[in-house]
């Protein structure tokens, strides 16, 4: 999976503790990083027994590689399988985890009102966005045209037990805004299945806490969209997530405008009306998932992003506006410390 996936919330100060730590009694940080769905991710674990972190970390590694290799977009994958059956009109069986990930990508479409839609994977080619080297070119107008005429879409799919159709062939399936989040969950679940009860997953800036960093909690940042380092900082929980979907990472700019790799699939552009949007989710069931999902409706629907953040039920949330205006909900206001002073639109 390219880099597009690659989040914009980052863990601070993991390699300063660790230092800090290891001196500091039996418990301290043990870090691992790797490189998969295009972007950085590390798990960082706080326990006093070297060994078992080591071969947890290890195990949440092999995982992202996993996911990374079988449900990848654009190489040859289970997914790219499907993708080719659902282009000639063919139904396919998937494998059961598949299956289980397409029916929830239905529902959390509907419930963003289709703004989060990964069926418009041949929309996410067209724009370029699907490699790393991207080019500064806008879409050829008449193959744009055609997308636009018959509008693929995750409601397209028909899922009966493990096989799976379309009424549309131009449905192209394309995890990003997904796939993050659900190795978020994964990796939480192998590390709680092996005894870990204190980390830190960080999958491309979507991160996930469990429990805590020995008697403090984990800290985690926001990066600034337009500057270098973070815009604010802020402790998070055990059972947390935070994500967020912005224009500054997957970008090009032609004749002075910007356009970022989170298209619209209402109308088959980009955004243009927020410079990142986060939120972050309270414990709940899937909440890696939805710390990667929410941000992008919520994101795409610019000055309505508090309606669309409320429908996934986040309270806590914040938007940086085209013009640069901070606008954040109540509840994270009271989280957040601003390194610098802030004028912050509070909304409830």
């Amino acid at each position: 999976m390219p880099s597009r996936f690659a989040g914009f919330v980052f863990a601070l100060l993991i390699c300063c503790c660790m230092c800090q730590l290891a001196g500091c009694g039996r418990e301290r940080v043990f870090q691992r990083e790797g490189y998969v769905f295009g972007t950085r991710v590390d798990v960082a674990v706080y326990t006093g027994n070297p060994e078992v972190a080591d071969a947890a970390m290890a195990a949440v590694l092999r995982e992202f590689d996993r996911l990374h290799n079988t449900y990848h977009a654009w190489n040859p994958s289970e997914l790219t399988a499907l993708n080719e059956a659902l282009a000639h009109g063919q139904s396919r069986e998937v494998s059961p985890e598949l299956a289980a990930m397409l029916r929830d990508v239905q529902r959390l479409s509907a419930i963003g009102d289709g703004l989060f839609d990964p069926a418009i994977g041949a929309l996410v080619e067209l724009w370029g966005f699907h490699t790393d080297a991207f080019e500064p070119a806008l879409p050829d107008p008449a193959a744009l045209a055609a997308l636009k005429a018959v509008r693929p879409s995750m409601g397209d799919l028909v899922i009966e037990g493990l096989r799976v159709s379309s009424r549309n062939p131009a449905v192209r399936i394309d995890f990003g805004g997904y796939a993050k989040g659900y190795a978020l969950d994964r990796a939480a679940a192998i590390l709680l299945e092996r005894g870990i009860r204190n980390a830190l997953i960080n999958v491309g800036g979507n991160i996930m806490a469990l429990g805590s960093k020995g008697r403090q909690p984990w800290r985690v940042g926001i990066q600034h969209p337009r500057q270098s380092g973070v815009m604010a900082t802020m402790p998070l929980y055990d059972g947390e997530a935070i994500g967020t979907s912005g224009d500054y990472q997957r970008y090009f700019e032609l004749d002075g405008v910007r356009y970022a790799h989170i298209l619209d699939p209402h109308t088959f552009e980009p955004a243009h009306g927020t410079q990142a949007l986060t939120v972050l989710v309270t414990p709940r069931p899937h909440v890696g998932v939805l710390s990667d999902v929410a941000s992008k409706p919520a994101y795409l629907a610019g000055d309505g992003w508090r309606e669309q953040a409320r429908r996934f039920g986040i309270e806590h949330a914040l938007r940086v506006a085209a013009d640069g205006q901070v606008e954040v909900t109540r509840a994270l206001r009271a989280r957040l410390e601003f390194p610098e002073p802030v004028k912050a639109r509070v909304v409830d």
